[in-house]
């Protein structure tokens, strides 16, 4: 078969870009693939192409109900009709529709917690599945156990489908990470296709401030020079709600927030308006940028830094995907420590809840989602905590699916106790490791290729990093188009709590 006359034929292009062809020629082959890309080299051809000219139907999972509609959009958008997500997004009678016609799809997109129903998989079961994929696939190891259980349960649900040739594909993953995914997924002998995460036209800059005031008064001078479009991450959901509305009162246009707490459609809204250049800058969470598909994003900034050095490859792979040169700039400041160690201990339970946990458990016989949520206001944890005590509860037998089976509250409570403060120290090591690339005095690329052990290394370019000789001014605009005005803010932070809450109050909850 011809794949490149195929590729045009399906999507207009008249060549692979680097590493596609290789990772279709082995999927046309049914060999299970596990394939690392960086951001901006065409992920979803290596999986669509396959899927369009193989036999039956392909299963894509996906981390994002965002990610998927835009795919199943753009996909429309060119003729290929055969494409369906299923998901929350869907109304009963839609639903329905699309289960009546279900093998008259080619590429059905969904998510790991849909694949749970049992109503989907007995569907499902129907079919002839020609491929099993899974995007994002870090998910598997980075938050499988913190984020998204039913990553965890993916090998299972392939068992169920009969076993179909499986693509695990990222944009980031370390040695450690890339056998993690193989394991979870019980890949039989995958090809493995690990490309660089290296992004050459992405010059790197790190910053650091004395005061979050300091910081701020940084991004609005950055945000009213640099050309964009751009996005702003930032630790909280208040935190991006605040600092879009400043970044608006300083005469800044095209501003708007982004959060997970958020409604579906308001979320679709700020996303369509993004990528139709409606809005230029977005000050967001980690829960924006996994579904974005904007080649011309010129910036991309950390107000607050991320825990680990994959989250910050992935979010700064968001920028310069059209190739064009790009920049990524980390602002922080000692004030951001405590903060960064305050969200890490959200994510498990101390010893006190442990028991009272168990205790509550011990007198169940079912778990239900109900239950769930009572058991979590009760103990005062947080969603991410929940998820991940409730992993190894699995793994630990207490319990299966909602059923609750006996167990001894002692030797549980060790196990669990010993589990989280191993997941402690894990998360504390690549905090640490992190921090220590911001600080560190030499070439910052290198540090990146360094940590995925990658063991060729950047040659120095006039565009590398803030440490080899990196010149900003090239990054701004021509001719400055947004008014900025460096009058005396007092204190920032105050005078944002005042307005938020009346009196002066702590932004970082």
């Amino acid at each position: 078969m011809d794949l490149e006359k195929e590729l045009y034929r399906w999507f207009g292009y008249s060549t692979f870009r680097s590493g596609q062809k290789e990772i279709v020629a082995a999927l046309m082959e049914n060999e299970d693939v596990l394939a690392v890309l960086p951001t901006g080299m065409g992920k979803s051809i290596c999986y669509q192409l396959p899927a369009l000219l193989k036999e039956g139907v392909t299963i894509i999972v996906s981390p994002l109900l965002s990610l998927m509609e835009d795919q199943v959009q753009q996909l429309r958008s060119i003729g290929i009709k055969q494409v369906v997500a299923i998901n929350s997004f869907m109304n009963h009678l839609e639903r329905e529709e699309v289960f009546r016609s279900l093998s008259t799809y080619k590429l059905i997109y969904t998510s790991p917690e849909m694949l749970q129903s049992d109503y989907v998989l007995h569907k499902l079961r129907k079919l002839q599945i020609s491929l099993f994929i899974v995007d994002e696939a870090h998910c598997i190891s980075q938050w499988g156990h913190e984020f998204r259980s039913d990553y965890l349960r993916l090998a299972q649900v392939r068992e169920k489908l009969s076993n179909p040739p499986c693509l695990a594909i990222t944009a980031t993953a370390t040695p450690y990470v890339q056998k993690d995914i193989c394991s979870y997924l019980q890949m039989s002998q995958p090809k493995s296709f690990i490309h660089s995460v290296n992004r050459p036209n992405i010059a790197v800059q790190v910053e650091q401030y004395l005061s979050t005031e300091e910081k701020m008064e940084r991004l609005l001078e950055l945000t009213s020079k640099l050309k964009g479009p751009g996005m702003v991450y930032f630790s909280s959901r208040l935190w991006s709600e605040a600092a879009a509305r400043k970044l608006q009162e300083r005469g800044i246009q095209g501003v708007n927030f982004y959060h997970g707490g958020m409604t579906n459609d308001d979320r679709l809204l700020i996303q369509q308006q993004f990528m139709q250049g409606e809005l230029s800058i977005i000050c967001c969470t980690s829960a924006f940028g996994m579904g974005i598909n904007k080649d011309n994003i010129r910036y991309v900034i950390h107000f607050h830094y991320p825990t680990q050095m994959e989250s910050y490859v992935q979010e700064i792979g968001r920028a310069g995907r059209d190739g064009e040169k790009s920049i990524a700039i980390t602002l922080f400041s000692e004030e951001d420590r405590g903060l960064a160690r305050l969200l890490s201990k959200r994510e498990q339970l101390d010893n006190e809840q442990i028991v009272q946990l168990l205790l509550a458990l011990s007198q169940m016989e079912v778990m239900d989602e109900k239950a769930e949520t009572e058991l979590c206001a009760k103990l005062g944890c947080s969603e991410t905590a929940w998820k991940n005590v409730k992993v190894s509860l699995e793994e630990m037998n207490v319990l299966k699916g909602t059923m609750v089976q006996r167990f001894s509250i002692d030797a549980v409570s060790t196990m669990l106790a010993d589990s989280f403060l191993k997941y402690q120290i894990n998360k504390q090591k690549h905090l640490s490791q992190f921090e220590t690339w911001m600080h560190s005095k030499t070439c910052r690329r290198n540090g990146v290729l360094d940590y995925f052990e990658e063991e060729e290394k950047q040659i120095q370019t006039e565009n590398c990093c803030d440490i080899c000789g990196l010149t900003l001014e090239t990054y701004y605009l021509k001719e400055q188009l947004h008014h900025y005005n460096q009058h005396d803010a007092k204190n920032w932070q105050e005078e944002l709590s005042i307005r938020l809450f009346g009196k002066t109050g702590e932004l970082y909850e």
